[in-house]
């Protein structure tokens, strides 16, 4: 069954009212069965099982994965064999969606244990109690939870926000659930190509896996590997004809066009408008700023080399502005959805919100953010030396950060959960100068709750596009937390640390993430003098840029064609994959324009042929088949939904190989070999 989606125009024209009413008549399927028994405990067992595989590769590499299309596939497939069996019956789809919200939380909240967590240890030379630990990521949690709900109306209900991997989960779901039909069926053979294809590649691109497997080298993850390795790279270097850009080899600018496809695809879920603006920024950024600070000094080398990490020291901050200034605009500049909110607290209210018996009362969150954020408050004095008045000052920062990741989350699938920690950093470097545990704890507050609301907002995005109870998925995301703490925290406490802080920053443990947190925490010691004077000049101007291109935007009734939030983001990305996410977005834009171009035509005709002499009397023309450019225009969200789902399954898969596997396998040795030396083990 194809999705109900509301236009870009009637997003644009229509009141929040008008969209809630619309939505609850087309979309709303409240009758059917949604958070049950089978889909809590399945979501809660999956859930405990990913957070396990989030928690080692997030140890390993500092990146968590998302696990919500894998949790929905393997609730499809387990719940399709127990019905062959005879044993359950199928899961509905709704089911599934209330499951992946449990299995998505339990997957990401165990975050802090290898970042926040782990540089306070590295810093203070001791271990949290596992209680202790248990306790402060659960109240994060709950907290998240308070800050989503409130701006869910904004970002989901009224904005519509696409939450690009959200998105993708919806249409995987629709797909698997409801393709009896010959539309669905073509939709699933499409999602499935795109898997084939993205997995496949992200097999390819795998060195380590290649060869221990296959005893084949990878293909390259760039394009560009010539330039820089390799015999015609030498014969370039000798003619100095080398890539580079006032000296600076591109990929050490990180200009360099990747083999994957999964950003492409999430490109051409986001749109033309942040496609474009994710590439005026990195241009500015990466072919033009960097380069010239590079050449003055001002951003310096790495054991004699340049690359993303040098660069964002400095352009992380004009970046963060930009979506800081942009995101408070955007959100404030539409009282009436903040007024008509808080107007259902009292009876006295104007209109009635038409979504208020099966939304997550607003007065939940009024209530409980100020009761858990001073739960917050005490804990972070009595646990970590925070003094209360800093503690306080964390919680209206959870709220802007929040903001700036929904934002970033919603339109990208991006949350930088990295970059809003360095800027609670720098924020009390200057509140609380030399004091380095308050750093890392208040950075550990405002960054795992603003990615505990993004994330909590792209698992609702599914359920939105597929008529749930947004009040089930509230729930599950706190069974889901639930379900990572008890599995994930005694694993990495009994398991991983062992009791040894030394073994933190080893090879069997080398938390980057904590490393990093622990590292500009070090940096800020020395206060706020680290920044250049011209990164604190970008921080006004890309202050400036995001509200004037928020007031251009409302000026233009949304016509101007660029994103603040985008412009900003591209300031905390690599180019690479600045460039995948603009090339996607452009392929689908072009592809669009020539679909719509032939409808026209097409609707040009028929009108020509019913004006014409006997056009009323004829019998109707036979069905036209489509171009492939306006099949493919019409089925965007099912080709982009499967090219992620097939690269990221792949992806996870392939880590956890290389991780858990592989290191302890000789990977000269192929799988051919391995079964011969079993096959002289068998009898003659």
């Amino acid at each position: 069954m194809a999705i109900k989606q509301l236009t870009p125009e009637q997003v644009h024209t229509m009141s929040l009212e008008e969209k809630d009413t619309w939505w609850l008549k087309n979309v709303y399927r409240g009758d059917m069965p949604q958070l049950t028994w089978r889909s809590g405990i399945t979501g809660m067992l999956l859930g405990a099982f990913l957070s396990l595989t989030n928690l080692y590769i997030g140890a390993r590499t500092g990146w968590s994965l998302g696990v919500g299309i894998t949790s929905v596939i393997l609730a499809f497939g387990l719940f399709k064999v127990l019905s062959r069996l005879g044993l359950a019956s199928d899961m509905t789809v709704l089911e599934n969606n209330a499951m992946q919200s449990i299995a998505t939380s339990a997957g990401y909240m165990n975050a802090p244990l290898f970042t926040s967590l782990a540089a306070y240890s590295m810093v203070t030379t001791t271990i949290i109690p596992m209680g202790r630990a248990m306790i402060w990521m659960f109240v994060l949690a709950i907290l998240g939870v308070l800050f989503a709900f409130p701006m869910k109306k904004r970002f989901i209900n009224d904005e519509q926000l696409p939450f690009p991997e959200g998105m993708a989960a919806g249409v995987v779901m629709d797909a698997l659930h409801e393709s009896d039909e010959k539309e669905g069926l073509f939709k699933a053979k499409l999602l499935l190509g795109g898997g084939l294809a993205s997995a496949m590649l992200e097999l390819l691109r795998d060195d380590k896996v290649m060869r221990a497997l296959f005893a084949l080298k990878s293909i390259p993850h760039h394009y560009d590997e010539v330039f820089y390795h390799g015999w015609f790279a030498d014969l370039l270097k000798r003619w100095g004809l080398s890539p580079a850009i006032r000296g600076v080899p591109l990929n050490e600018l990180t200009i360099r066009f990747d083999t994957s496809i999964i950003f492409v695809a999430t490109g051409g879920l986001m749109g033309i408008r942040t496609g474009a603006s994710l590439l005026l920024g990195g241009i500015l950024n990466y072919w033009i700023l960097a380069p010239l600070l590079i050449q003055h000094g001002i951003i310096l080398p790495k054991n004699g080399h340049y690359g993303f990490g040098q660069i964002t020291l400095w352009a992380l901050w004009g970046g963060v502005a930009c979506m800081t200034t942009s995101s408070l605009y955007a959100f404030f500049s539409k009282p009436k959805v903040i007024i008509d909110a808080f107007r259902g607290l009292s009876k006295k209210g104007g209109a009635r919100d038409v979504l208020a018996d099966i939304e997550l009362p607003v007065k939940l969150s009024i209530i409980g953010v100020p009761v858990v954020g001073l739960v917050v408050v005490v804990l972070g004095q009595l646990w970590f030396g925070i003094s209360w008045w800093l503690g306080i000052i964390a919680v209206p920062l959870v709220f802007v950060f929040s903001l700036i990741a929904v934002n970033s989350t919603g339109i990208t699938a991006i949350t930088p959960t990295g970059a809003l920690g360095k800027l609670t950093q720098l924020t009390y470097g200057a509140l609380a100068p030399k004091n380095i545990t308050t750093n890392l704890m208040t950075a550990g507050i405002t960054a795992e709750v603003a990615s505990n609301t993004a994330n909590l907002l792209m698992d609702i995005k599914p359920g939105y596009m597929l008529g749930g109870k947004p009040r089930h998925q509230a729930m599950g995301h706190v069974l889901g937390t639930v379900a990572g703490l008890v599995l994930s925290v005694p694993i990495w406490y009994l398991v991983l640390i062992q009791g040894d802080i030394g073994r933190y920053g080893t090879e069997q443990l080398p938390v980057p993430s904590a490393l990093t947190w622990k590292a500009v925490a070090e940096v800020l010691m020395k206060g706020l003098d680290f920044l250049h004077p011209t990164a604190k000049s970008a921080v006004v101007v890309g202050a400036i840029v995001g509200i004037l291109v928020e007031i251009t935007k409302q000026l233009t009734k949304n016509r101007f064609p660029l994103s603040a939030v985008a412009l900003g983001l591209a300031f905390i990305l690599n180019f690479t994959d600045i460039w995948s996410m603009f090339l996607g977005s452009f392929l689908f834009w072009l592809i669009e324009r020539r679909a719509a171009a032939w409808h026209r035509a097409r609707e040009r005709e028929s009108r020509l042929s019913e004006t014409g002499p006997g056009g009323l009397t004829e019998a109707p023309a036979p069905p036209v088949k489509r171009p492939w450019y306006a099949l493919a225009a019409e089925n965007t969200e099912a080709i982009c939904a499967g090219v992620i789902a097939g690269g990221s399954l792949m992806g996870i898969g392939l880590s956890v190989l290389g991780v858990l596997v592989l290191p302890d396998v000789l990977e000269a040795a192929s799988l051919t070999k391995a079964l011969g030396q079993i096959l002289d083990f068998l009898p003659k």
